[in-house]
């Protein structure tokens, strides 16, 4: 996982597997890059990302919590097809942003 931050945006770039054996470690992570209060956008891309479990999506999910409980958002992109296809089959697509590119 490597990030970079731009005025009140954190872009998290992901690796590998966003499952049950690194979800935590991603999650507490996240967190803690996420603490600072001007922090008010996440956008997680996935663009180096193979597979996506419902571990992955707790993740996404809690951020999301975190971010709207302060008025923030959170937005995915450069998905692969089965990981946009868990994504959108948990509803997930309804909620968080799918950018293109």
């Amino acid at each position: 996982m490597r990030f970079e931050k731009h005025r009140d945006t954190l872009t998290v770039h992901l690796e590998g597997e966003l499952d049950h054996c690194c979800a935590q470690s991603i999650r507490r992570e996240m967190d803690r890059l996420l603490e600072e209060p001007q922090i008010r956008r996440l956008v997680i891309d996935m663009g180096d990302m193979s597979f996506m479990d419902s571990s992955g999506i707790g993740v996404i999910l809690g951020r999301y919590r975190l971010l709207a409980s302060r008025g923030g958002s959170v937005a995915v992109r450069n998905m692969n097809r089965q990981v946009a296809r868990i994504f959108q089959l948990s509803g997930m697509g309804q909620i968080i942003e799918v950018m293109q590119g």
